[in-house]
């Protein structure tokens, strides 16, 4: 087995040459990060293998979805990125080529979002590999969970629960099996590699009342913002956005319905807005919060109420 790198090679070979300016070239025990007039916003992710993805998942994929759970929250937020640091703790089993073709996915998607490494940390774990990532942001106006009002309209981004049906895929291989390669595939990535709305920064900005990322499930995400904003919600179900591929997997399971309103990893932006916002295409308006404080409704095509095994995906 060839010798791997020392911890000092490590930081030089493989993460020094992705990292951006405020990094200081990872020589220093710190970040420099110039002052603005924007309020600055962090967050912190961390993901466990086995947990959050798989352990023979590729090693740039994992990067990538690490990093890119940490953007989503800023985007939810209402903030750019500036910058993030990464923490590694990694199991017995590593090597030069696995971390290189992890600081390459690292690297790629820090290029693509304008987010680049600034610091971190690097230690050795009998247990499985663990990332964490603190993403720094800079935003004009901070969006929170506890603007919510009655008569607030709620809103969701892209399409719900590909994430969580992909994950039933790689769970499922005769499920799997069942759907047509184009479905599968799409379910599969969208579990592999989430979307940071970022786009979508500047609406949320200038139009969000409440908004944050939906992690853990919109049905249990939903009820964490309420909570918050001491509101309650009705939502129709059916005007929940969602993919072909999705309704595929649901034609072929219709418990897989369930399953995509409360399972986790969309990582697409619920927000709610008051009168007069004209959503663009890249929203759709699911329902509407109302006098509370109460848990949300979900109701069905017949206006009837929908009870489900769990809200949300949970650690505990």
């Amino acid at each position: 087995m060839p010798s791997r790198y020392t911890e000092d090679e490590l930081i030089a070979r493989v993460f020094a040459p992705i990292a951006g300016p405020a990094a200081l070239g990872l020589k220093d025990d710190a970040a420099l990060i110039e002052p603005s007039p924007e309020a600055t916003v962090a967050t912190v992710d961390m993901l466990v293998a086995g947990v959050h993805f798989f352990p023979d998942d590729p090693p740039g994929a994992i990067a990538r979805k690490a990093l890119r759970v940490n953007l989503s929250d800023l985007a939810a937020k209402g903030a750019a990125p500036i910058g993030f640091l990464l923490s590694l703790a990694l199991p017995t089993d590593w090597t030069n080529d696995w971390l290189s073709a992890f600081a390459a996915g690292l690297a790629e998607d820090a290029a693509t979002y304008a987010a680049p490494l600034i610091g971190g940390d690097t230690t050795a774990t009998p247990g499985p590999l663990t990332i964490s990532i603190t993403a720094l942001g800079r935003t004009a106006r901070f969006a929170p969970r506890t603007g919510a009002r009655a008569g607030d309209a709620i809103y969701v981004s892209g399409t719900i629960g590909d994430a969580a049906l992909g994950l039933a895929l790689r769970r499922d291989a005769k499920l799997a099996a069942r759907l047509s390669p184009l479905a599968r595939a799409y379910l599969l990535d969208r579990y592999l590699l989430p979307r940071p709305r970022l786009d979508l920064v500047s609406l949320l900005r200038d139009h969000a009342s409440a908004a944050m990322d939906v992690s853990d499930g919109l049905a249990g995400d939903l009820a964490k913002l309420c909570a918050a904003s001491g509101v309650g919600a009705v939502v129709e179900a059916p005007m929940v956005p969602l993919s072909d591929a999705a309704r595929e997997a649901i034609a072929l399971a219709p418990s897989l319905f369930e399953t995509a309103l409360t399972g986790g990893d969309d990582y697409e932006i619920l927000f709610t807005a008051g009168p007069g916002f004209a959503p663009p295409d890249a929203v759709t308006r699911i329902g509407e919060i109302l006098a509370g404080p109460a848990a949300p409704q979900f109701r069905s095509a017949a206006k009837k109420p929908l009870i489900f095994k769990k809200l949300s995906f949970s650690h505990f």
